[in-house]
């Protein structure tokens, strides 16, 4: 019975469902609080360079306020550091661990007879997403139709984001001004477009207006990774004909156009 209940351990856990934060992330939040490098941060939790900054971006996106940010300057030319809002965090989520460990100790003791059925329902049920943009943010309009809501979101940053979706589903999620949400994007779903198109004549009613933070190709398809003037970023994949047809750098400035159909919107809590 104890391997059935290590399974419910992971539904528990304290960490990932305050604010969609990992294990992992949170001991790579940790280690960039000792080492205040992102390289020595990686090697110690067994992340690449890239994979342990697409997950500190994650974890911006997601928080109220930045987690980590870069310093510059000093002997060593600068390094990354935890904010106090991630320091917080960690210290936090270590104590609710410990808690967490106290609580499955007794659950153990007391629910000996939990059958093993309902708990991989229970892990199904909490199956986590695939979509590599994961953004939070609060509702600040609300239009409802006869058959679709348009919601309108601020992102934690200040940036703009809409959202259309059924009426069935805004009621299932309470969705009304100052409800936090997270949206969800798939990164094939976005199209670029060099420069600032933000004001341009374009049904899509997503035009967000970012800096190409990084761009990682190989012969078929490219990860372009833009960062918005609010600070969240957006991940976008496309083709390694559009990507060298775009000769975006980084730097650079650049548009994600998506619909507002191509948001999925998910309880924050």
């Amino acid at each position: 019975m104890t391997s059935d209940v290590s399974h419910l351990e992971g539904q528990l856990h304290l960490g990932p469902r305050q604010g969609g934060i990992g294990a992992r992330r949170i001991a790579l939040l940790e280690a960039i609080g000792q080492t205040g490098s992102i390289t020595a941060a990686a090697k110690a939790v067994g992340l690449s360079y890239k994979g342990a900054w697409d997950a500190v971006n994650a974890a911006n996106n997601l928080a109220d306020t930045p987690l980590v940010e870069r310093t510059t300057g000093g002997a060593g030319g600068g390094g990354t550091r935890l904010t106090e809002r991630g320091q917080r965090l960690v210290a936090t989520y270590r104590a609710a661990e410990a808690e967490q460990q106290r609580f499955l100790a007794q659950l153990n003791r007391r629910l000996a007879h939990l059958a093993g059925d309902d708990l991989n329902l229970m892990e199904r049920l909490a199956m986590q997403t695939s979509a590599r943009n994961q953004l939070l943010g609060r509702v600040t309009a609300v239009k409802r139709g006869k058959v679709n809501v348009e919601v309108d979101l601020e992102l934690a940053g200040g940036d703009p984001l809409a959202a259309v979706i059924t009426q069935t589903s805004a009621d299932n999620l309470g969705v009304e001004p100052g409800v936090t949400l997270t949206a969800l994007i798939k990164a094939s779903w976005l199209i670029l477009a060099a420069g600032d198109l933000s004001s341009s004549g374009l049904s899509t009613r997503n035009r967000l207006v970012g800096t190409v933070e990084s761009i990682t190709s190989d012969e078929v398809a490219a990860e372009i990774t833009l960062r918005l003037p609010g600070g969240a970023t957006l991940a976008a994949v496309v083709t390694r004909e559009s990507a060298d047809a775009l000769g975006l750098s980084e730097g650079d400035t650049a548009t994600a156009l998506f619909k507002a159909s191509s948001v999925i919107l998910a309880q924050s809590d």
